[in-house]
């Protein structure tokens, strides 16, 4: 019996995997860290504003920014203008919408959505509103309202 190794392959061909890989691990790692921050978002009302904590697009929203006592609990189902209609720089997954959406009546509005039907809309003075979906969203209308009137 006689045996032949297989001749070396050129290996400028396994280069070109390497990019396709590390943009598959990205989208892994973007996927992964995005159910992580739809397990573990919160939503913090203070004196300085409104900070939401959880994936890629947290940030604090200064007081001065937010027309709190225009915010409201809303429905999507019942507020067709309000509902998200286009992603514009966001994630969308089953039960978990969060990023910069473009709603149906054209505003802009940053998501932190998980219940349509029990979702709170905070509007800005910056062009864009913030829809999102806290645990008890009529204690946090509450605690908007009540930032608007702190001095």
């Amino acid at each position: 019996m006689q045996s032949f190794p297989i001749a070396p392959s050129d290996a400028r061909p396994l280069w070109v995997m390497l990019p396709i890989v590390l943009v598959l691990l990205a989208a892994l790692l973007a996927v992964a860290l995005s159910v992580l921050g739809s397990r573990g978002s919160r939503f913090e009302i203070s004196a300085e504003g409104l900070r939401l904590r959880g994936d890629w697009y947290g940030r604090l929203i200064p007081a001065s920014q937010i027309r709190s006592e225009q915010s409201r609990r809303i429905d999507l189902a019942e507020e067709e203008g309000l509902e998200p209609r286009f992603r514009t720089l966001g994630t969308a997954l089953p039960g978990y919408r969060s990023g910069w959406f473009r709603l149906r009546n054209g505003d802009k509005a940053l998501l932190y959505l998980t219940d349509a039907s029990r979702a709170v809309h905070v509007p800005t003075t910056e062009g864009y509103s913030v829809i999102l979906s806290p645990a008890d969203p009529d204690a946090f209308v509450a605690a908007m309202h009540s930032l608007g009137r702190r001095p």
